[in-house]
C-alpha cells in the first residue's frame, strides 16, 4: 500500500514578500531614495497588502527602508560614510586572511590561489547581475573563509546584505571586464606564492570599487608604498 506524498508546506506571503524585496535591494533594482508602493509589490507578488506591509516592517528593522504612513516605503539612502567603512572593513578582513594564509607556507598559499583562479568570478562570461552578484561575493567569502579562522569569517559574513548593497552598482556590465580581471589578477600572484602582490592587488581592488561608487576613499584604501 502506497503512502500519500505529503504537500510542501507554502512559504508564507509575508515572507515571500519580504523575500522578494529585499533581493531587489540587495542587486540594485530598486536606487536609493525611491519610493516603493505596498500596492504595486502586492500586485506583482498577487497578495494582499497586509503581508507587503510586514515585509516592509521587518525591512525597515533592518535599516533599508523607511516608512511614511498612506506614502509607502522609503529605500534609505547609503551614504558615503557607511559605504567607505564597509570597504574598509573588507580590507581589514581580506587583508588578514592573506596574512594568515602567508604564516601557513607557500603551498597553502597557491592552493588557494589555483582554487580562486577557477571560481566563477573570475570567468568573464555573461553571467545574469544576479549571478554576478553572488559569484563576486562568494570570491571574497572564498578567500577570508581560506584563513582557517571562523570569528573573521562569521564578521566577514555578517557583512553580506550590506555589503552586496552597497557595491550593486559597481558590478555593471561595463565594469565587470575589470572586475574578473581584478579577481584573476588577485587568485594568479596567490597560485604563484606572491603574498605581497596579492596584497597589493586586493587593495586596487577594492579601492577601484570605491572610485565607482563615486565615493572618496580616504587614507586607508589608499595604496601603501
Amino acid at each position: 500500500m502506497s503512502s500519500a506524498t505529503s504537500p510542501t508546506p507554502e512559504t508564507p506571503a509575508a515572507d515571500r514578500a519580504y523575500e522578494h524585496v529585499k533581493t531587489s535591494l540587495l542587486e540594485g533594482t530598486y536606487p536609493d531614495g525611491h519610493l516603493l508602493s505596498e500596492g504595486e509589490i502586492a500586485t506583482a507578488l498577487s497578495m494582499s497588502r497586509t503581508p507587503v506591509r510586514e515585509a516592509f516592517l521587518r525591512l525597515q528593522g533592518e535599516g533599508f527602508l523607511q516608512l511614511y504612513p498612506k506614502r509607502g516605503a522609503l529605500v534609505v539612502p547609503v551614504t558615503p560614510t557607511e559605504a567607505r567603512s564597509l570597504m574598509e572593513a573588507r580590507l581589514a578582513l581580506e587583508t588578514f586572511a592573506l596574512d594568515k594564509l602567508a604564516l601557513d607556507g607557500v603551498d597553502s598559499i597557491t592552493a588557494v590561489g589555483k582554487d580562486l583562479a577557477e571560481h566563477p568570478a573570475c570567468d568573464p562570461s555573461d553571467l545574469t547581475d544576479a549571478q554576478m552578484h553572488n559569484a563576486d561575493r562568494d570570491f571574497h567569502a572564498q578567500l577570508v573563509a581560506a584563513s582557517g579562522n571562523p570569528v573573521v569569517t562569521d564578521l566577514y559574513n555578517a557583512l553580506r546584505d550590506r555589503q552586496m548593497r552597497i557595491t550593486a552598482t559597481a558590478r555593471t556590465h561595463l565594469r565587470r571586464p575589470r572586475i574578473t580581471h581584478q579577481h584573476s589578477q588577485v587568485a594568479e600572484a596567490l597560485r604563484d606564492g606572491d603574498i605581497d602582490l596579492a596584497r597589493t592587488r586586493l587593495r586596487q581592488h577594492l579601492l577601484d570599487t570605491v572610485r565607482d561608487l563615486d565615493i572618496a576613499p580616504g587614507t586607508y584604501l589608499q595604496p601603501r608604498d
